[in-house]
């Protein structure tokens, strides 16, 4: 891939929902933008082909580190302003000593160990001065656990943000402002059609405070406002 200039994002997990809006949003507001979908025939590829080349596909299966090397092998040449991972699975509201050993593994792979793997293995393609960033929620949030129900999704998240504050210790000389950004309770697959949000809605700001927050030092853990989401 030869690079293009102005502001270059990698979306991971855009198939649809929130990273879907993420990277169509991003590209709307001039950004190039190269977004991963794990198959073909995706809502992803209808918005690209509409984009005026401001929007590329990649394919990606985020939990296979053998991928994850091709695609950076691919990415040759490319500087990332942002590189922000998207990715989460929920199996249902079961309480924790109801959760089959193989669901745990999965939603655990999921939502916690693989976003990190791919931070790791891309992260050499972000400018000195670039943002990386992960798709959390407050259901990871320790002290705000004060209602029961999804345990095992808020033990995924609270993995989530818990890794990216080693990883953020590990590369705290690294110059990349480091993001665990809260999108709100969307209308998705995840988010059930009842929540208050639309992606639509959520997701410019979202943008707006990764565009606010660029050249901050250190991890934050914001939502949708900037605020400060608590541990």
């Amino acid at each position: 891939m030869s690079s293009v200039p102005g502001r270059q994002a990698l979306v991971i997990g855009a198939s649809r929902g929130l990273g879907l809006v993420l990277a169509d949003e991003l590209a709307r507001r001039g950004w190039q933008v190269i977004a991963t979908a794990r198959r073909e025939g995706s809502e992803l590829e209808a918005r690209a082909a509409a984009s005026h080349g401001r929007l590329n596909v990649e394919r990606l299966e985020m939990t296979s580190s053998e991928q994850l090397a091709s695609l950076n092998q691919r990415l040759k040449g490319r500087r990332l302003d942002l590189l922000f991972v998207n990715a989460a699975i929920e199996r249902g509201n079961l309480p924790i000593h109801r959760v089959p050993t193989d669901m745990f593994t999965e939603v655990m792979v999921t939502n916690a160990l693989s976003p990190l793997r791919t931070l790791e293995a891309l992260r050499g393609r972000v400018a000195p001065n670039g943002t990386v960033a992960i798709m959390s929620s407050d259901q990871g949030s320790i002290s705000l656990n004060t209602e029961s129900g999804h345990e095992l999704y808020k033990a995924s998240k609270a993995a989530l943000n818990q890794l990216m504050r080693s990883y953020a210790t590990r590369h705290a000389d690294d110059g990349h402002t480091k993001l665990l950004i809260d999108p709100g309770h969307n209308q998705t697959l995840l988010g059930g059609p009842g929540a208050p949000l639309k992606p639509e809605e959520s997701i410019p700001l979202v943008i707006d405070v990764l565009e606010a927050q660029a050249g901050a030092p250190g991890l934050q853990f914001l939502d949708l406002h900037g605020e400060t989401v608590p541990w």
